[in-house]
């Protein structure tokens, strides 16, 4: 399959990447590196993105960015980041790569842990993901020509633990390749719809 990662340089990107490589053609795309540039939160951006890579069989995107702080706190123009951005970012690559995916592709959605087990300080986020869950539920509906449509929800991973500590209070982390598989049931298998919760 030729597959499209956004975000590949990531933390889980990079993983999610080397184990897709060992058996397709992947491409990663983000907004200073990658193959191909593409900064999400802009609509003319990702059409060009996918004019320049046709014939893709899975998109999945690992990027998106949200503003962490505390309710009393937050902005609107700080909601606005997440929307714009994870929520409307990932939408977009949806609405407008059902336009170029080939037929029976699969998208790859984002989310993680907050949507379900928010805590302090991630109001903007957890609204965010919980969008996006909302969003694969309804879309699968409608989407033609075979295209699959999945988000992976994962924990804190054990990469980035010790950075995001403060923030998960008893959280038990998850191991990387956990997160990786979650990754690779969406793209390599043919369930849709689905929120891939990997607590």
């Amino acid at each position: 399959m030729k597959v499209l990662v956004i975000g590949g340089q990531g933390t889980i990107g990079k993983k999610v990447v080397e184990e897709l490589s060992k058996r397709h053609d992947v491409l990663v795309a983000g907004r200073k590196s990658g193959t191909v540039q593409v900064d999400i939160a802009q609509s003319d951006s990702i059409k060009a993105m996918f004019t320049h890579t046709k014939g893709l069989d899975a998109c999945v995107c690992i990027a998106g960015e949200a503003r962490w702080g505390s309710f009393a706190q937050l902005t609107e123009e700080d909601y606005y980041i997440g929307i714009r951005s994870k929520l409307m970012g990932q939408v977009n690559l949806v609405r407008i790569g059902q336009h170029y995916l080939n037929d029976g592709a699969s998208f790859t959605l984002t989310t993680g842990v907050l949507a379900d087990d928010p805590v302090r300080g991630t109001t903007s986020a957890a609204m965010v993901n919980g969008a996006i869950h909302s969003f694969v539920l309804a879309a699968t509906q409608e989407l033609t020509r075979g295209l699959r449509i999945n988000a992976v929800s994962a924990n804190l991973v054990a990469d980035s633990a010790e950075k995001y500590a403060s923030y998960f209070p008893g959280y038990t982390p998850i191991s990387m390749q956990r997160a990786v598989n979650g990754y690779l049931k969406s793209v390599e298998g043919g369930i849709n719809g689905q929120i891939i919760r990997i607590y």
